[in-house]
């Protein structure tokens, strides 16, 4: 479960940690809308990390923490067939389901938890 610590609300039931090469490079692509699932992608060191879109045919928003767990910058509304590279080095990128940062009302600065 991903849970923000701060606000205190559950974001997502079930996490899928994508940790490999492949499971990173694969991603969304050819699948199904996620709901109320979340792919939290691991990266260490901290790095700018590059995303796309490619053969991902819905938006997600995406969440870019830091080693702390805390919310350093936000994707809304990551449309299909784009990239993205983030502006801060972060330690993880969760990918949820567009809408959701509006919804569970998601700042930066905010703690995350699985």
């Amino acid at each position: 479960m991903l849970f923000n610590r701060t606000r205190r609300k559950k974001i997502a039931s079930k996490v899928i940690h994508c940790i490999t090469p492949w499971q990173k490079s694969v991603g969304l692509m050819f699948s199904f809308p996620i709901r109320n699932k979340c792919l939290v992608f691991h990266f260490d060191p901290p790095r700018r990390i590059d995303l796309h879109m490619m053969f991902v045919f819905y938006p997600i928003d995406v969440l870019f923490l830091d080693m702390k767990m805390k919310v350093i910058e936000i994707k809304e509304n990551f449309l299909p067939f784009t990239i993205y590279l983030s502006k801060k080095a972060a330690n993880y990128a969760i990918e949820l389901p567009n809408r959701t940062v509006l919804d569970k009302r998601i700042r930066i600065g905010d703690k995350m938890g699985f």
